[in-house]
């Protein structure tokens, strides 16, 4: 480019330049953290919640068990009181196990399956960033879960009581623990191994973790042991709290701190992603 004179009215000449030319240098770049995270965490919602199987799993059948097991005395339950005081605390732990376990093994077994991991893991969202975005993605499912169920629940009489924040603890500590021993599951046997085990599993702390049937029906001995699972101790601590009113059961949280601790330990060191 070349400069330009020109004479002002008193001849004086001036030199201009022309204008350099725009330059647009790429920038290419991760987007931070958080983002990516948030970002990934409303897109497995939104798959979770657009999948029949899944929304069966998580929002139809507990909701079907709150209205039938709730409403009709098909279950002798402990002590006095209304039958939704005894069964609403425990058809949240069912929820909560449907989803952070059931739902968490079969899904991710299956994106493991079909190499949906292994390209999650060339993006720039770091693996961690993958896991915490599927603890979010579960308790935003917990979320819509307790408060539908909390909805139905209030409209046949139930009338809570206890601490809202020893509720969260218990709750956020089960999540850890069935997330851990999903992912376990996920990590390390074949997706429709882990689809028909986690189904079975999910029956069987069913009916053996005091959700349907308390656990005064079982005998001394075999009651020691069902009181140690994670989906006792859930179960046991809610109802402690919402249906008695009770304190921060300290018993039921060390029970499900523990099983956190070790599911998530195991389930870091045998994961595989591909």
């Amino acid at each position: 480019m070349t400069a330009t004179a020109s004479a002002d009215e008193t001849g004086a000449v001036r030199t201009s330049h022309p204008a350099a030319p725009l330059s647009f240098t790429p920038a290419p770049g991760a987007a931070p953290a958080p983002r990516m995270i948030l970002a990934q965490a409303a897109h497995e919602v939104r798959l979770m919640l657009r999948n029949p199987e899944q929304l069966l799993l998580t929002i139809v059948i507990p909701a079907l068990m709150m209205v039938l097991f709730a409403g009709e005395s098909l279950i002798a339950t402990d002590g006095p009181g209304k039958r939704i005081d005894f069964y609403a605390p425990g058809l949240f732990g069912a929820a909560v196990l449907s989803t952070a376990f059931t739902g968490l093994a079969i899904a991710t077994g299956f994106e493991r399956r079909y190499g949906v991991l292994k390209r999650m893991g060339a993006t720039p969202l770091p693996r961690w960033g993958l896991i915490v975005a599927k603890a979010l993605c579960v308790l935003c499912v917990e979320a819509i879960q307790v408060a539908l169920l909390s909805v139905i629940a209030l409209a046949m009489g139930w009338k809570p009581h206890g601490d809202p924040l020893a509720v969260v603890l218990l709750v956020v500590l089960a999540t850890a623990t069935f997330a851990g021993l999903g992912m376990l599951m996920a990590g390390t046997l074949r997706a429709e191994a882990t689809l028909g085990l986690a189904n079975f599993v999910f029956l069987l702390l069913l009916a053996g973790g005091g959700v349907i049937i308390p656990l005064s029906k079982f005998p001394s001995g075999v009651r020691h042991v069902l009181d140690a699972l994670p989906i006792s101790a859930l179960t046991n601590g809610l109802r402690d709290v919402l249906q008695h009113g009770a304190a921060l059961p300290w018993a039921n949280v060390g029970i499900l701190a523990a099983w956190a601790v070790a599911a998530i330990a195991a389930a870091a060191r045998t994961f595989k992603w591909e």
